[in-house]
């Protein structure tokens, strides 16, 4: 009962902020639109990932979709680190002259969401497997968000503007060199496999300790 409350909750809220971010309170007037942030991208996995979650636990799945709650995992993990360790440092460098949402959305999106998410796959789930599987789509997000950003948002904008280029999602982008933005991403991918691997021992310890326990 508690895990089906807990699930439900998880679920409700993930489809909540994709409904406000997306339909009541998104801004498409820049190309792109709200799709041109990471964030969006890790909600968006996080609204799947408590779908598929939902579907187990009402007994309307026989898979326990192991590389996609390893994948949402790593994601909102990333999202999480990159957008704090640069906000804290400089507000400015993420949010720009816009500042930033209003706090039920910035602590959800940035903060609650990802730790209910992680909650799940360590407490409920426990069970991530298909290494190569989750990598393979690890990394294929990855790529496709920079190429989506390289490629189609920048050209496509004019804002945020910065000392090198403009039109990059985030400022502090628009400030770094093609060779450095290029540093940036590859450090980026590197630390999403290392929490990746990260995540998998956990959840293996875990999962062995619950075994154990019984």
């Amino acid at each position: 009962m508690i895990v089906f409350a807990y699930r439900w909750a998880v679920f409700l809220l993930a489809g909540f902020y994709v409904i406000w971010m997306l339909v009541l309170d998104a801004d498409y007037s820049a190309p792109g639109g709200p799709f041109r942030f990471l964030t969006i991208w890790a909600l968006l996995l996080s609204f799947l990932c408590a779908s598929r979650m939902m579907a187990i636990v009402e007994g309307r799945s026989e898979n326990d979709w192991p590389a996609l709650v390893a994948v949402t995992a790593v994601l909102n993990f990333m999202v999480v680190f990159l957008y704090w360790r640069l906000y804290l440092a400089n507000p400015d460098s993420v949010t720009g002259s816009a500042g930033p949402p209003e706090p039920w959305i910035q602590y959800y999106i940035h903060a609650l969401g990802p730790a209910l998410q992680w909650g799940d796959m360590l407490f409920i789930h426990r069970n991530v497997r298909q290494f190569r599987i989750a990598l393979a789509a690890l990394l294929g997000i990855v790529v496709a968000y920079v190429l989506w950003a390289e490629l189609v948002v920048q050209p496509l904008n004019d804002v945020p503007k910065g000392s090198v280029t403009s039109g990059l999602p985030y400022p502090f982008l628009n400030s770094l060199e093609p060779a450095g933005r290029a540093i940036f991403y590859a450090q980026t991918a590197l630390s999403a496999v290392v929490v990746l691997l990260v995540v998998f021992a956990l959840s293996r310890l875990l999962r062995r300790r619950a075994i154990e326990a019984l």
